[in-house]
């Protein structure tokens, strides 16, 4: 039976997360944000249909180069487009192509000095690569997704050469209406916060459920940027910390931003 069941998650794949940084905040008139990341994840362990962690009989390798960009349309109304070239391997394919493609509208609804409130609805175009963890590639249509995003952002104390300042945390929650696939429930949450002016520390966590007792998953991640003007640069690590039919794939994620 553990051998059965490894055999199943070797099929899967962990959901990427989303680029989103922040995404409470939307962008002001006129200004646009670019980031530009490289994934690659392997796993030679997953977890099992209830939630125990097997070897998986051969590696998996995932590893994608993505594109994520937003402009506000007006200083409460920001659209936002998402897209990637997928290239893995496992016991049963060896895939690349196109992942989804997805384009939303997040709307701010509030906001004060130190808290944003927004909503958010987006399309996703199925691509030939994977576009859900529990399915092979190219397998899914059109999906809707539709999204609320809630942060706050706070001050810190400065001494000596380097402070935590221009702190934040933000939390999202989502429901994703697929065509050909099962629904899924999708929960993010990021915590951000600067040293100095030129570097910030993120952490964040990406969780989702999918319907009918299916696929489950929870991934970490801890990345350092360096901002250097208009640019910046993200070097982080990934992993699956729990999840059932889900591998646990751990690794490197680099990124550039790009403002304007």
């Amino acid at each position: 039976m553990r051998y059965r069941a490894a055999l199943l998650i070797g099929a899967a794949l962990s959901i990427p997360p989303t680029a989103t940084l922040a995404g409470a905040w939307t962008q002001p008139k006129g200004k646009a944000q670019v980031i530009v990341k490289a994934e690659r994840m392997v796993a030679d362990d997953a977890f099992d249909p209830d939630g125990e962690r097997l070897p998986l009989p051969v590696e998996r390798r995932d590893q994608s180069l993505g594109v994520f960009a937003e402009y506000g349309l007006t200083d409460r109304l920001t659209v936002q487009v998402k897209g990637d070239w997928q290239d893995g391997e496992d016991q049963f394919v060896d895939y690349q192509g196109r992942g989804p493609l997805e384009v939303a509208l997040i709307w701010q609804a509030w906001r004060d000095d130190r808290t944003a409130v927004s909503v958010q609805a987006g399309y996703s175009s199925a691509g030939d690569g994977r576009n859900a963890g529990y399915a092979a590639p190219g397998v899914g249509e059109d999906d809707w997704e539709v999204r609320t995003s809630a942060g706050r952002s706070f001050g810190g104390a400065k001494s000596g050469p380097f402070w935590f300042d221009r702190s934040f945390v933000e939390v999202q929650a989502a429901r994703r209406f697929r065509d050909g696939l099962p629904n899924e429930v999708r929960a993010d949450a990021t915590i951000g916060a600067h040293i100095g002016e030129r570097w910030l520390i993120l952490g964040q966590a990406y969780a989702g459920a999918v319907d009918d007792d299916g696929a489950r998953w929870l991934s970490l991640e801890t990345s350092v940027v360096r901002h250097l003007g208009p640019w910046s640069l993200q070097a982080g690590w990934r992993e699956t910390a729990a999840g059932r039919e889900t591998p646990l794939g751990r690794g490197l994620v680099l990124a550039i931003w790009r403002r304007f």
